[in-house]
């Protein structure tokens, strides 16, 4: 583990992907809130604690919060698999930090297109932006390992 963390790079990838991985339990967070506001309840213990069953029910905030969640699930585990492995295979600092900055800022945005509710194309744009560092590091790996498939 200490050699891990003397590489830089692994230690950027490291900083990038906690902080993704906080963002997730936010909007999780921002789901479970805006469930209690809305008394909007997925499993009915939960809205017979809260007033009712006729509590157990969808709301369109409430899914938007949801849907983004499931979103960030979709794209964040991907990247965190794809970092830790690129990250392995010996990349230029600047370059691998270049890969990490972009896809935590587009996932930000895009978690705050998703939230607020902005105008389109916003949301669509930040997702095929977190894209292209992905499927650079994808290629990357491919062809670092390529010689031993």
């Amino acid at each position: 583990m200490a050699v891990l963390i003397r590489n830089e790079v692994f230690s950027c990838f490291v900083f990038y992907g906690v902080l993704l991985v906080m963002k997730m339990y936010i909007v999780a967070i921002i789901t479970g809130q805006m469930r209690l506001r809305k008394k909007a309840f997925a499993n009915p213990e939960d809205s017979l604690r809260h007033g009712g069953l006729q509590y157990h029910r969808e709301d369109p905030d409430v899914e938007r919060c949801r849907r983004a969640h499931i979103n960030d699930m979709e794209n964040i585990l991907p990247f965190l698999f794809l970092g830790a492995i690129y990250s392995m295979t010996g990349p230029c600092l600047a370059v691998a930090r270049l890969h990490f900055l972009v896809f935590f800022m587009a996932r930000m945005l895009h978690t705050f297109a998703y939230l607020l509710a902005l105008q389109a194309p916003t949301r669509s744009l930040a997702y095929i932006v977190a894209q292209i560092p992905c499927v650079s590091m994808a290629l990357q790996i491919l062809i670092a390992v390529a010689a031993y498939a």
